[in-house]
């Protein structure tokens, strides 16, 4: 199947914790792909000084893993170290902050290049990257590619990042520039972003800086002033949730799942398994961070929950009894409760996001069902 599995991984990468008000939890999942190429960090007070500080970001790894690495492990250090972040106060200025986030990209994607080219070139992948930098005052998002984070307050979407697409007009004009292309909407009919970090083969035409490349390791960053009446939650994640949930629905569904639970990982793997159930083929990362205003578990949603469970788990009974002779399967079964009305489905994930219940009850109803027809790899599911 090229760069897809015949079944999804599924088994997930989870951590959570909290500090500095925040509580944040993470996910992320192989799925479709032959390789797992994301990376992710989560770091609660940062070192010189700024103990009230934290950094969350995920990386989309292409072509390779290394560089998604890489920056886990190093792109914080290179923008909290740089003189520019630094500036001369006795505190960053919100300028300074900015620019030296700037300066990090720059350097870690010099300093990668370099290890690069002692390895002979033998590193062509790239990789994504968005993340948030929050500290007592502001949130500062940062993106650099087609990962997205958003800011829900107030129960709406606040604030998104703009993904870095090569036919946006000022990045068509650079890439154009830059002597390149756009065709079937990647840079030069190969790659789907126009700023990443790694990338070197797209990086090398003379007599341009690091920031007119083809592809630019330039992230945009925006500053928002904190509000901690109505700020609730900040989601980043890669192109593999975005690819099937928008905004909107991805800000509802969070919502609709924190007032039934306060585990942010259990949020984090319904909205994985949800988006894989919805079709994503890719590779899938998401961290959530909760402001001390975030919902909060409801008494009456915990019970609609309940109550909505026990009429799936009620009407695929009704259905498997309904066939008569022999068993259907699992994709009849989803087909068939896709065409009704079901009340207080979760906003945004709706039947997609029940998969797991429905699957439960089939599995129990049916224990001889073979496994090599397992719903989670029935790839048509939809």
């Amino acid at each position: 199947m090229g760069a897809f599995l015949d079944k999804p991984k599924m088994e997930k990468h989870n951590a959570q914790g909290q500090g500095n008000g925040l509580r944040y939890g993470l996910s992320s999942m192989q799925g479709w792909r032959v390789e797992m190429e994301d990376a992710h960090t989560a770091v609660i007070g940062l070192p010189n000084g700024l103990d009230g500080w934290s950094f969350f970001a995920v990386y989309d790894g292409h072509a390779g893993s290394q560089v998604a690495k890489y920056c886990c492990e190093h792109l914080l250090d290179h923008i909290t170290s740089n003189h520019d972040f630094k500036g001369r106060g006795a505190s960053p200025s919100v300028e300074s902050v900015k620019t030296g986030i700037r300066t990090g990209f720059l350097q870690i994607d010099e300093q990668m290049r370099l290890l690069s080219e002692k390895k002979h070139g033998a590193d062509r992948s790239g990789s994504t990257a968005v993340g948030v930098l929050i500290s007592p005052q502001h949130t500062y998002f940062i993106n650099c590619g087609d990962s997205r984070g958003l800011l829900c307050r107030n129960r709406k979407v606040y604030f998104f990042t703009q993904d870095h697409k090569p036919n946006n007009p000022l990045e068509k004009e650079r890439i154009q520039n830059a002597g390149g292309s756009v065709m079937i909407q990647r840079v030069n009919g190969s790659l789907a972003v126009s700023r990443a970090l790694g990338d070197f083969d797209y990086k090398c035409v003379h007599g341009k800086g690091p920031t007119e490349q083809l592809v630019s390791p330039e992230p945009e960053v925006y500053e928002i002033e904190r509000s901690e009446e109505d700020d609730q939650f900040i989601i980043l994640a890669c192109d593999g949730i975005w690819d099937v949930m928008g905004n909107e629905e991805l800000c509802e569904f969070v919502r609709s799942r924190l007032e039934v639970t306060d585990d942010l990982e259990r949020v984090c793997n319904e909205i994985v398994d949800t988006c894989l159930y919805k079709g994503s083929r890719d590779n899938m990362s998401v961290i959530l961070i909760c402001f001390p205003n975030a919902p909060k578990v409801l008494p009456e949603a915990v019970k609609r929950e309940t109550e909505l469970d026990k009429f799936l788990e009620s009407r695929v009974e009704e259905i498997i009894k309904k066939q008569g002779e022999g068993v259907p399967d699992l994709v009849h079964v989803m087909r068939t409760l896709q065409t009704e009305s079901i009340p207080n489905l979760p906003p945004g994930g709706e039947l997609a996001s029940k998969r797991s219940v429905i699957e439960a009850v089939y599995n129990r109803l049916n224990p001889y069902r073979n496994d090599d027809t397992d719903s989670a790899s029935t790839d048509d599911m939809w």
